[in-house]
């Protein structure tokens, strides 16, 4: 089952099931003229804790999202506690001042659109590829400035507040409007969730469990830092993420990829930067092999669920667990390994607690997403091996380099007629 089609309506708005005290968690906001708390982090959750101190609930807050209770203040079941746009992504201003549009010219940059219900006319941002030549390198962007005329920064930083408009945004704001805190300065409609792997059934488990690298996947960030914009080279653009402390991390995007973080916006490592059909090799390098845990079963469960079938977490944990017992090793350290070398992840923790019991230097690793095909020839048995795929290659790979089985598993014994250990 797949295609575009096939997604349920979008969550609009968050209600809460039970009653507790509301906890901002990561949660970056700013307070607009209606005493309304606007989200302007992507990372940010809401979690209710009950009058024992237990989490009943979590939410994740989309960007731009109203939030309409304050951090730490007791609300009731029932309650609706944010609201957004789904079909909008909103560009959200995080200062006072007055509005000033770069390059921002009628047919060249932008479209007039009328609306057949309403009969409003709204600016839209033409597509780069539908520019004339000369207006190709044009950026339309809006410029906070104050009453001076003079740059207005993002507060604790020295980038200036202007706010780059992608293709297919439409412009809320006119030159010379004054603007407050909170206002939505363009809105970028959202695709359906297309973008999402539209194979459906269980080729998409296969991909899955193949650990296959999906075609134009989304892009991650690979530090946390603060977002801006370098010069941009023929057909690519370049995205800087500037840390607290350390070097800036650049990244160069193809101009057709909608990106979506905005200039001086604060992102963590993991957060999407393009969106796109997730890689799960980039999960467990940024996030982590819980996360990568969370995201197989997620996605393999929501295949299964369009069918109808239950099936329990663990069954997919206990393959995601066989996916990554191989490292590979970063620095040895006082081992016996050698860097680069992939091994099994309990040999190298049993290798640490020993030189550690010496007082000597452990080596450092980084765990492998093996597909399941690739996992299972590598194990340590080649009897073990050889009963799976690619046969004859296992054994005559095992007769040249003479290799030796010492037994241990369970398929090994079973097929030399040997009780089970």
């Amino acid at each position: 089952i797949g295609g575009a089609a096939s997604r349920t309506a979008a969550d609009n708005s968050i209600t809460l099931q039970y009653k507790g005290n509301i906890r901002f968690h990561n949660i970056k906001y700013v307070k607009n003229a209606n005493d309304k708390f606007i989200a302007v982090s992507r990372s940010g959750e809401l979690h209710l804790i009950d009058e024992n101190g237990r989490e009943r609930e979590r939410y994740k807050i989309p960007y731009g999202a109203e939030i309409s209770v304050a951090d730490n203040t007791k609300v009731e079941a029932g309650q609706i506690v944010a609201t957004w746009d789904p079909h909008t992504h909103p560009v959200v201003t995080e200062m006072d001042g007055r509005v000033q549009i770069k390059d921002l010219v009628e047919g060249v940059t932008v479209d007039k659109q009328v609306d057949d219900v309403t009969g409003l006319t709204s600016l839209v941002v033409r597509d780069p590829k539908q520019r004339s030549s000369a207006a190709k390198d044009m950026r339309p962007m809006v410029k906070l400035v104050d009453e001076a005329g003079d740059d207005v920064f993002i507060v604790g930083t020295d980038i200036p507040a202007q706010y780059f408009l992608p293709a297919g945004a439409v412009v809320r704001v006119s030159d010379g409007e004054a603007v407050s805190i909170g206002d939505v300065l363009a809105r970028i409609p959202q695709e359906s969730s297309k973008t999402r792997d539209i194979t459906g059934g269980l080729p998409r488990v296969a991909d899955l469990f193949e650990a296959r690298k999906p075609k134009d996947p989304a892009l991650m960030a690979e530090i946390s830092g603060t977002v801006s914009f370098g010069k941009e080279t023929k057909g690519k653009q370049r995205l800087i993420i500037t840390p607290q402390e350390g070097e800036p991390h650049e990244v160069l995007i193809p101009k057709w990829r909608h990106v979506g973080v905005f200039e001086g916006e604060h992102i963590e490592k993991g957060e999407l930067l393009v969106d796109g059909p997730e890689d799960p090799h980039d999960i467990l390098r940024l996030k982590g092999v819980l996360a990568l845990a969370d995201y197989m079963s997620s996605e393999v469960q929501e295949v299964y669920r369009l069918q109808g079938v239950k099936i329990n977490d663990k069954h997919i944990e206990v393959i995601v667990r066989q996916m990554l017992r191989k490292v590979e090793i970063i620095s040895p350290g006082d081992t016996r390994y050698l860097k680069g070398e992939q091994i099994e992840h309990d040999r190298i923790l049993d290798a640490n607690d020993e030189v550690l019991a010496k007082d000597k230097l452990p080596a450092t690793y980084h765990h492998l997403l093996l597909g399941i095909t690739k996992a299972s020839l590598a194990t340590d048995s080649f009897i073990s091996a050889a009963s799976f795929q690619e046969t004859t290659r296992v054994l005559t790979d095992a007769a040249v380099t003479g290799k030796y089985d010492p037994l241990r598993g369970l398929k090994e014994n079973v097929i030399v007629g040997r009780l089970i250990p």
